[in-house]
């Protein structure tokens, strides 16, 4: 394989040396470019893209950590890359992912996730989150916001992508779902992001949708409202609906979900010619906490005709992302405390760390994945396992 875009090519290890160990992962970012000047390029991008996994692997969050990381850890690193002029500074570290191209970097992502053979089922959760660290005020630089693709049954981040923030979103996500194979998949999505064009991208895929319902979707909002209270003031005698309830009782809490599900909406679907909608849904939650109470009523419309319990399923589903992706990137990594801000640098490292979270979760044991950081930076066997899964 030669890794080629850069300035001078470079010739990966013949696998058959019993010296090296070559790395499947490397083999996916192998067309990235880089505009560096030839007296410059010292150190080959696949030997500085394995010294940064690894060492993010191994708990570092910044540049200096991983420059650190290169000068203790050389020893391992050369069990697979030849690193013949050791490893580069943090500044040079810097500037090297500063001017990597941030979408092409992001496209090899997702060409290494496709190639973990996992067939894309079940929810595929679309949500957004914001580095705030990453604010560049001195340079006039807004935090940068990236949107995210997540697989809720293989707790894999699938895909991301750089935007320049929320408002944004309603273009880049059809954007990233056609990077995606998504057949047979649940896209679920929440209201902001509630929108025609991305309701048909999802529908273009052969994936099915559900989206969440708020003020800013105007009438169809209302009109589903309206529909579910009169129905239900009536116990749904004049249309056909499914139902599904849950209560959980947890830490003194009692949290208690019921689900309807109308597909009897030819008269919602002729007003508003939404693409692929079939059904209504709308979601009750009460909680009880001590003698305290909460109350909510949620909509959302769904492309799928299977009844409550499939639906709740779904729904529940799309919040993994909260604690499986964004919960990890801040508490697991630092993400909100990481100051990197130049050029594409912020979103190729948030890339490099989504592939950290997956290899981790590869791993099977009973570790969480601040243990396995821990003893991939204590065990150079452990941390190997990680990077060859």
């Amino acid at each position: 394989m030669i890794f080629t875009g850069l300035t001078r090519s470079y010739a990966m290890p013949n696998p058959s040396s019993p010296e090296i160990h070559p790395i499947e992962f490397l083999t996916h970012f192998s067309d990235i470019s880089v505009s560096r000047q030839e007296v410059k390029v010292t150190y080959p991008l696949p030997e500085i893209l394995l010294l940064t996994l690894c060492a993010v692997l191994s708990g570092a969050n910044d540049w200096t950590a991983i420059s650190i990381y290169g000068t203790k850890k050389l020893g391992f690193l050369k069990r697979f890359l030849p690193f013949a002029d050791g490893t580069p500074s943090h500044d040079q570290l810097g500037n090297i992912f500063a001017a990597l191209d941030a979408e092409a970097f992001q496209a090899c992502f997702i060409d290494w996730v496709a190639s973990l053979n996992k067939t894309v089922t079940g929810v595929v959760a679309i949500d957004g989150k914001t580095s705030r660290r990453s604010l560049d005020k001195a340079g006039g630089k807004a935090a940068i916001h990236m949107i995210s693709a997540w697989s809720s049954e293989w707790n894999l981040t699938l895909a991301q992508r750089q935007v320049d923030g929320k408002s944004n979103e309603i273009t880049a996500i059809p954007e990233l779902l056609e990077l995606l194979t998504l057949k047979g998949a649940i896209v679920t999505i929440d209201a902001m992001r509630c929108q025609r064009e991305i309701a048909a991208k999802i529908i273009s895929k052969e994936a099915d949708y559900i989206l969440a319902l708020k003020g800013n979707q105007g009438s169809l909002r209302k009109d589903t409202e309206l529909f579910m209270t009169e129905q239900a003031a009536v116990d749904y005698d004049d249309t056909t609906v499914t139902y599904h309830e849950t209560v959980e009782k947890s830490h003194g809490r009692i949290e208690t979900r019921r689900v309807t599900v109308c597909t009897d909406i030819d008269w919602l679907k002729a007003d508003h010619n939404w693409p692929g909608l079939k059904s209504i849904v709308m979601v009750q939650y009460h909680a009880i906490l001590q003698d305290k109470t909460r109350a909510e009523t949620r909509y959302y419309i769904s492309s799928m005709t299977s009844d409550a319990e499939h639906h709740a399923k779904a729904i529940r589903d799309h919040w993994g992302i909260e604690n499986g992706l964004h919960w990890v990137m801040d508490m697991v990594f630092r993400d909100d405390e990481c100051r990197i801000r130049k050029g594409n640098a912020p979103a190729n490292f948030t890339t490099i760390k989504h592939a950290a979270s997956n290899m981790l979760r590869s791993v099977k044991g009973k570790h969480s994945l601040r243990s396995k950081r821990h003893i991939a930076s204590w065990d150079d066997d452990f941390l190997a396992e990680i990077i060859n899964t």
